[in-house]
């Protein structure tokens, strides 16, 4: 029967992490935007303080660096920054294991905590049949940056996969993901498989039956 297939993108399908180097590239993009990186610091203050979360930290970076662009700006830039992504940033294994589930007619679900700056794109380009990821706020054709609902993270993920769930009955779920905060949507599905986690997070895994992998 073929199945549901989730994949997480940084870390898993990926070897790092995608806003920051989103941010990053931009912003060299348009040197005068570098001072922008000063805006960040108290977010990041306030989130080691613990003050804030990971989701209001993701937005008040995204805001303070990429606020004010307009939506020409940030598609023209995910136009080249995702093939530049693809051809260096990810791993081989995941890409076979894309086109495996491909061929055998599993439909593919790209599930992502990254914004849809530019995660859509992502999907689009490895053929995935649909995109889930964190919403970012605009004003109208001028981006906001803070984040429009919940931080696809953690528990949200969890969230989504249940939601998935009940939009494919018919179908079990498989899922492939990558850090200790996945762990919770990975016991949630009926295959699941850590990609290259932490050893601290394949200790966890292995106490709850869930498989590991190292993907090159």
């Amino acid at each position: 029967m073929p199945r549901l297939v989730v994949f997480d993108l940084d870390g898993t399908i990926t070897r790092h992490d995608t806003l920051v180097p989103y941010v990053v590239g931009l912003l060299a993009e348009r040197p005068l935007r570098l001072v922008r990186l000063l805006r960040i610091l108290p977010p990041l203050l306030a989130f080691a303080l613990g003050s804030i979360d990971r989701g209001e930290l993701k937005g008040r970076v995204i805001e303070g660096t990429l606020g004010g662009c307009s939506r020409g700006e940030i598609e023209r830039w995910t136009q080249r920054f995702v093939p530049r992504l693809l051809a260096r940033g990810v791993r081989a294994d995941a890409l076979r294991a894309i086109e495996r589930h491909r061929l055998e007619g599993d439909r593919l679900v790209l599930l992502s905590a990254s914004p849809d700056l530019f995660v859509p794109a992502i999907a689009a380009q490895l053929k995935f049949d649909e995109a889930i990821c964190t919403a970012v706020r605009w004003h109208g054709e001028k981006l906001q940056g803070r984040l429009e609902g919940a931080n696809c993270r953690g528990p949200e993920k969890t969230r989504r996969i249940a939601a998935l769930r009940e939009r494919f009955r018919d179908r079990p779920i498989a899922a492939y993901a990558n850090s200790a905060a996945d762990l919770d949507h990975l016991r949630a599905v009926e295959s699941a498989v850590l990609v290259c986690g932490g050893w601290l997070a394949r200790r966890r895994a292995a106490r709850l039956g869930i498989a590991t992998a190292c993907w090159r």
